[in-house]
């Protein structure tokens, strides 16, 4: 697969060729209705403290906490005490703040990213199966899928961090790319982060695909403005 860092040129036929197709689901297939930004805000006036920590430094901790809990609330709770306890604060704060976000956030009220419906529809239709492969809890995630009807049309959901190991590691792809039938030079990865997905899948031997803007695409994936390119591509 060509290096496409604009997402122009190749990219209308990136998926022409593929065996099969696996996805992030975070961002690339479906997005939270209200972000966690906001639902974090929400947390700490529902305690009655100014914010401890911004939401990124909960984004840059989310896959280390996953690799050792089973549960979003318990991966909050033990994220949530971390950063307190770092910045000098109570734990006891970080898991109380962590019990008011859970009361805020709903996991099932995500809707698609645009154009993704659009592309599965277009995989649909061309005998190409597709798998998720997404970081996270089954709890939380499961509901997701759920939510937006996934879980009747993907071949397979991998819950990396507990059906296998976190991306970037190669064992999650390897356990969709299982279920699909097909190796990994046949398949194409599609997801929005650079290095648990675009780097990792090219690690793994699949090709990849990167969606969205500003950030480095690494050598040899492709990058997209967003999955209604790809969808346009399929049709």
């Amino acid at each position: 697969m060509p290096d496409s860092p604009s997402g122009d040129g190749a990219v209308a036929d990136v998926l022409t060729d593929a065996a099969a197709v696996t996805f992030d689901l975070d961002d690339t297939l479906v997005a939270y209705r209200r972000s966690p930004g906001a639902v974090l805000r929400a947390a700490f006036d529902a305690v009655g403290v100014d914010p401890a920590f911004e939401v990124d430094a909960y984004y840059d901790r989310f896959a280390e906490f996953n690799n050792r809990t089973d549960s979003m609330a318990e991966l909050r709770e033990a994220c949530f005490a971390a950063l307190c306890a770092e910045r000098g604060r109570d734990p006891e704060l970080g898991r109380r703040v962590a019990r008011a976000f859970a009361a805020e956030r709903d996991h099932a009220n995500v809707a698609w990213r645009p154009g993704a419906r659009d592309l599965l529809d277009a995989l649909e239709a061309q005998g190409v199966p597709f798998a998720v492969v997404t970081n996270g809890p089954p709890d939380a995630q499961a509901e997701k899928v759920r939510a937006v009807g996934l879980a009747d049309r993907a071949v397979d959901v991998v819950f990396a961090g507990h059906d296998a190991p976190a991306k970037p590691a190669a064992e999650p792809f390897e356990s969709a790319l299982s279920s699909l039938g097909v190796p990994a030079s046949a398949a194409v990865h599609v997801g929005d982060s650079p290095q648990s997905d675009a780097a990792a899948a090219l690690a793994a031997g699949m090709r990849a695909v990167l969606v969205g803007d500003g950030r480095p695409v690494p050598d040899d994936a492709v990058r997209v403005p967003s999955l209604a390119t790809l969808a346009d591509g399929m049709n």
